[in-house]
């Protein structure tokens, strides 16, 4: 069994459906989100990659279609239209670490139909997951102003596969590292990390376990100083560290209580005890918005760990996305549903500098002074390219940011950057809804948008 089967059951009934009607034509369809939720102003595009991955080696096998067979309750041989079947068509994207604004195509498939069908769930569960954690990880990036920010969100992340997209699209967005280890090595990342509570509790006393962990470790180290009291906890630490001559690059975890206070509290310890080089790392629920209060509250804090609220996008864990069918055989089309009608064609978003987009149709020319944000990925089912690299995703994030406006950059209430449509698409939209209400629906106005 394949992963061509991470599709919902309605995405094969209708792939057979066209199949047997003989509907093999060439369809396009786009990915967007259609509202950005509270507290966005703005997306990270990423996903793209693991799809082309997906895309490229989709192929349907015999064991997937006994597994169709199971779900529709069928004989395999009803089925069998479908064997063999394999991705063959273009796909162009935003490329990972794109600024995105709402209503702006993510990602177009343009393939033979049952093809285009058939993949659409696991198209838009990836670009959907990906891009809700980047957008939420490049918040954390930006309340930090400038100082570290970390992944630990490997233990509490929904599944194993999850916790490794975080750490990735971590660093895509300006994460300095990462906990989790199987991450670390496959993304060539830094692997941070310090100890636990536990590690502490066994040995029933502060400077014993302090001692032991840097003896068992050269370099560098990081101590947690909250298992018992924070004041007390640093005080130890900074006896450990002066006895054995290890503060270069060593640091302190805070990971509960008023962490600004005590952040305070911390600084003035270690500096009265000669280690103002020791950093100070805080943990413990942070998300994009308490990392803003520290940072207002000037909170002497190098380092942030953030993970379970980032690692599921606690405040915003989903988004309003959708994958939707914009043409078939060279005809335009689109859906006329009431708050979800969509623009017929495929697309393109042309950008101009400080982000100022106009969505419009894929083979318009480029207007003057603007920049094309999709591009051609894949042909053939094949990639164009070899698989994208983290950095340079990375430097379209940090190129991008540099654009937006500040508003839309705020962490409280940003103000949305909205992009426009151009006159061909706005002109193209009425001319297919008139189509529609004229043929579809015998002449009646359809339900306002």
């Amino acid at each position: 069994m394949s992963d061509a089967t991470l599709t919902d059951l309605y995405e094969v009934t209708m792939a057979l459906s066209y199949l047997q009607e003989g509907m093999t034509g060439p369809a396009t369809f786009s990915c967007f989100v259609r509202a950005l939720p509270p507290e966005r102003g703005f997306l990270v595009a990423a996903g793209a990659e693991t799809v082309l991955d997906f895309l490229a080696g989709f192929a349907v096998g015999r064991d997937d279609v006994e597994v169709f067979a199971e779900a529709l309750r069928r004989p395999a041989r009803d089925l069998a239209p479908l064997l063999g079947m394999r991705f063959t068509g273009e796909v162009r994207a935003v490329p990972e670490g794109r600024v995105v604004l709402a209503g702006e195509p993510l990602l177009e498939i343009t393939a033979p139909l049952p093809q285009a069908q058939l993949v659409e769930s696991y198209v838009l569960n990836h670009l959907t997951h990906q891009t809700t954690v980047a957008s939420k990880c490049v918040r954390c990036v930006l309340a930090a102003r400038g100082r570290s920010v970390v992944d630990f969100s490997l233990r509490r992340a929904p599944g194993t596969a999850a916790a490794r997209q975080v750490a990735r699209l971590g660093a895509m967005t300006g994460f300095a590292g990462t906990s989790n280890v199987a991450a670390a090595h496959a993304e060539d990342l830094p692997a941070v990390g310090t100890m636990a509570h536990s590690y502490v509790e066994a040995f029933g006393d502060e400077e014993a376990a302090f001692t032991a962990f840097a003896l068992c470790h050269p370099g560098p180290v990081t101590l947690l100083v909250d298992t018992y009291a924070t004041e007390s906890g640093v005080a130890a630490a900074a006896r450990v560290l002066n006895a054995l001559g290890r503060g270069d690059g060593s640091a302190v975890r805070l990971d509960s209580g008023d962490l600004a206070a005590l952040a305070f509290r911390a600084r003035a310890i270690l500096d009265n005890a000669g280690l103002p080089q020791v950093r100070i790392v805080a943990s413990g629920g942070l998300d994009e918005f308490a990392v803003h209060d520290l940072a207002q509250a000037r909170a002497p804090i190098d380092v942030f760990a953030v993970g379970t609220r980032v690692g599921v996008s606690a405040d915003a864990p989903s988004l309003d996305s959708a994958y939707k069918l914009v043409a078939y055989d060279g005809r335009p089309l689109m859906k006329l549903s009431s708050a979800k009608a969509t623009a017929p064609g495929g697309k393109q978003v042309f950008r101009r500098p400080g982000c100022h987009d106009v969505i419009g149709l894929a083979d318009e020319p480029v207007p003057p002074g603007s920049t094309p944000l999709l591009e051609t990925l894949m042909r053939g089912g094949r990639r164009g390219a070899p698989h994208g690299r983290t950095e340079d995703a990375r430097r379209r994030v940090a190129a991008d940011l540099a654009e937006l406006p500040a508003s839309a950059r705020a962490i409280r209430s940003p103000q949305a950057v909205r992009a426009k449509v151009s006159k061909r698409l706005a002109v193209l939209t009425e001319h297919v809804r008139r189509r529609i209400e004229r043929e579809a629906l015998g002449g009646v106005p359809a339900s306002p948008a």
